[in-house]
């Protein structure tokens, strides 16, 4: 098990600013960046970004709902999901109030919190700690409770704050590759009209690319 090198206070803090642009602004310029919570730091490789009612593929597509509502509101708070019954997916809310954008982290790499992180994925291999968003989430012991969380208030020296921050250095954009939506179907999963997934090329914790499955319900 490597030790814990990396401080995870280092690197600035992201502002709101930061995630008040437009999404696809927002999603690549995140890879590198670190995230904290729950005594583990991850260093991004790997987000898709989704756009509201303007896409198809988004949550927010047909409008708010009492699940989405925080999507419509501005920039720099958390919307996280349950999906396949036992998975929490974290997305970062972007874009000007209104839009319903966010960014799905979808992979990252442990640089901080590695026991934390080895007893919350027990019997894992370290790459696969967060690899797809359901593992960051748990990794992260990421739920429900933190949905609506604003990331970019000022530290208040919570235990369970989550902290985006930015890389020590500057990201490597020649590493910054784009594609098709994992596991979205419809139109939404159409990578000529959507190349919303942002990885970082080489990296070992960036998930499998799958198309969508559309589920037809039974009768």
């Amino acid at each position: 098990m490597p030790a814990d090198g990396p401080d995870p206070s280092a690197g600035e803090r992201l502002p709101r600013a930061f995630f008040a642009r437009p999404v696809l602004e927002v999603a690549p310029d995140l890879l590198g960046c670190t995230v904290t919570h729950g005594g583990v730091t991850l260093r991004l490789t790997e987000v898709e970004a989704y756009a509201g009612e303007v896409d198809p593929g988004s949550h927010a597509f047909r409008g708010p709902t009492p699940r989405t509502r925080v999507m419509f509101g501005p920039a720099g708070f958390l919307y996280v999901y349950f999906t396949y019954g036992h998975h929490w997916c974290a997305n970062l809310v972007a874009g000007e109030e209104g839009s319903a954008s966010a960014v799905l982290l979808r992979g990252g790499e442990v640089v901080d919190g590695h026991d934390v992180a080895a007893a919350r994925r027990v019997g894992q291999r370290e790459r696969d700690w967060a690899r797809g968003p359901g593992r960051l989430g748990q990794v992260l012991a990421l739920g429900a409770s933190e949905t609506g969380r604003d990331f970019c208030r000022p530290p208040v020296g919570d235990p369970v704050d989550l902290v985006v921050r930015a890389p020590d250095g500057p990201p490597d954009v020649a590493r910054v590759r784009t594609g098709p939506r994992v596991g979205v179907s419809g139109p939404g999963g159409d990578g000529a009209v959507f190349p919303w997934r942002f990885w970082l090329e080489g990296e070992p914790t960036v998930s499998a690319y799958r198309p969508g499955v559309v589920r037809r319900r039974r009768p």
